[in-house]
């Protein structure tokens, strides 16, 4: 069994920053693209930021600049770093990872929970 697990959301005034951390536990054997989305109320779930397993990341076009998105393979984590929040960054963030786990050939999609981000003043 594998779980992500989001944490760091909350609440910001525009132009603030948070950081939100996806911490993969369980079985994993190897991590290989890992992201992020986003899904606000009425809206479909969006990417925000991916970042293959050799650390190259993209970015929506949205976020480009303001958003860094990091990965630590040891720790099997990924991080990301939101910078001058506007409201429309509001949305609950998910974590995405396509993994391999011990023991199975095949990788899998997996998702967390999600972390609410707020930005209102």
């Amino acid at each position: 069994q594998v779980q992500l697990v989001e944490s760091g959301g909350g609440l910001v005034q525009p132009g603030g920053s948070l950081r939100l951390s996806c911490a993969a536990s369980g079985s994993v054997f190897r991590i290989n693209a890992i992201g992020w989305y986003r899904q606000a109320p009425g809206k479909q779930r969006e990417l925000v930021a991916g970042i293959t397993s050799g650390g190259i990341p993209n970015y929506a076009a949205s976020v480009k600049g303001r958003f860094t998105i990091s990965r630590d393979n040891a720790k099997n984590m990924v991080y990301l770093q939101m910078n001058n929040l506007k409201p429309e960054d509001t949305a609950v963030y998910y974590c995405n990872a396509n993994l391999v786990r011990y023991g199975d050939i095949r990788s899998y999609d997996c998702w967390g929970q999600g972390t609410q981000v707020t930005v209102s003043s």
